[in-house]
């Protein structure tokens, strides 16, 4: 098993002469009507077990040592942001993603058509298997010969850590912090490797969407799917969310540092004050044991806050009254 990310791919330069992603970020106007609250779910807080010590566990991304986090109840999206509810923000709201200022976005190399292939410019070279393709964003998953048309309730793509937070704002909700990420995820379990437990199927079944095969030249679609899944797709954990393994990996607010708190019990953490990446929870699904075994409840991950790819997406959180 290797401790490299197959997920996830990286910007490495910034694009001169556009405006200021933190500006764009606050053009949204705040609001107090909380959109689409029919999804979210309250969490009663409490004290929990985060992080593992795991043998599969991979100790470079600072996923221990297991530790005792104390949260206060807050409220959390059954699914991830779909591609219909980022539509009804962009007509809201004219919003421009990131990828469009860019011009591009990542794209996993198995989904395009020989055309566009021809026309791609770059790729990284530690993740090959991801192709930077001109005119892809939310809108055109694959480039501009794709569409979202028959994918309106799959999780909406192609989003960085800025446009997460630009629909948050517009929607009177906000991104969930890492540990309330894995509290709802692991849904009320201890110590375990899933949702769902320890094992990787429940009773013979799948259980999420994630690489099924040998990566990356075959995915077998084992699951029944070789892109992103319905966000109502599998069953729901103990709490009722819906793929908080695999499909999409998903922003959360904190900034990413290896090192955690040493205190006997932290109280609703929220990470470091400044850093370079935004934390990323719950893998994807190109995300395989063979290479990056990141689907599990206590993995992460990170990336800077403008980059956006083909498996990366988020789901809202809000506070409660308590």
């Amino acid at each position: 098993m290797s401790e490299k990310n197959c997920c996830t791919a990286k910007r490495e330069n910034g694009l001169e002469g556009r405006i200021s992603l933190c500006e764009a970020v606050y053009e949204i106007t705040p609001t107090k009507l909380t959109r689409h609250e029919e999804n979210l779910i309250k969490m009663p807080g409490g004290e929990f077990l985060m992080g593992t010590d795991d043998q599969e566990s991979f100790p470079n991304d600072g996923e221990g040592p297991i530790r005792k986090v104390y949260l206060k109840p807050f409220a959390i999206e059954r699914y991830a942001v779909t591609n219909a509810q980022f539509k009804e923000f962009v007509e809201d709201t004219g919003y421009i993603t990131d990828a469009e200022r860019y011009r591009w976005s990542f794209v996993f190399h198995l989904f395009l058509s020989e055309e566009v292939k021809k026309r791609v410019t770059h790729s990284p070279k530690e993740t090959p298997w991801w192709f930077a393709v001109e005119g892809a964003y939310w809108k055109y998953p694959e480039g501009p010969d794709s569409s979202i048309v028959d994918r309106m309730n799959h999780p909406v793509i192609h989003i960085s850590w800025n446009d997460a937070m630009a629909y948050c704002k517009w929607a009177g909700k906000r991104l969930p912090t890492e540990a309330e990420w894995e509290y709802a995820a692991r849904g009320g379990l201890v110590k375990k490797k899933y949702p769902w437990g320890n094992k990787l199927t429940y009773k013979g079944e799948h259980r999420c969407n994630i690489w099924q095969g040998r990566f990356p030249v075959e995915n077998k679609g084992g699951d029944s799917y070789l892109s992103t899944a319905p966000v109502d797709a599998f069953s729901p954990n103990g709490f009722g969310l819906y793929n908080v393994s695999g499909n999409v990996w998903e922003w959360c607010s904190d900034w990413f540092s290896k090192v955690h708190t040493q205190a006997k019990i932290s109280q609703n953490p929220i990470g470091p004050e400044k850093g370079t990446t935004r934390v990323m929870k719950g893998g994807s699904y190109l995300c395989h044991k063979s290479y990056c075994n990141r689907y599990r409840v206590a993995a992460r991950s990170s990336n800077t806050p403008d980059s956006s790819s083909g498996n990366l997406g988020f789901r809202c959180a809000a506070d409660v009254e308590i």
